[in-house]
């Protein structure tokens, strides 16, 4: 019995869909905020963030957040 583990087993594999899974969540649950929401509506560049897509749209968002909360 050299190996018991199935090879269809991954847990490098399983552990990218839970992150995953869990990036879609979070971006899911931030992109339906009001701090989010009127973050888009106050961007300067609103034209320029439409063409974003909301994955980038979210990122950016948090990292002027975190730029904000680190002064």
């Amino acid at each position: 019995m050299a190996n018991s583990t199935p090879t269809f087993w991954n847990p490098h594999a399983a552990m990218e869909r839970r992150d995953s899974q869990i990036w879609s969540d979070l971006k899911r649950a931030i992109a339906t905020s009001s701090g989010f929401q009127r973050w888009q509506v106050d961007r300067e560049d609103g034209q320029r963030l439409r063409h974003l897509s909301l994955d980038q749209q979210v990122r950016a968002y948090l990292r002027e957040t975190l730029e904000t909360l680190a002064y």
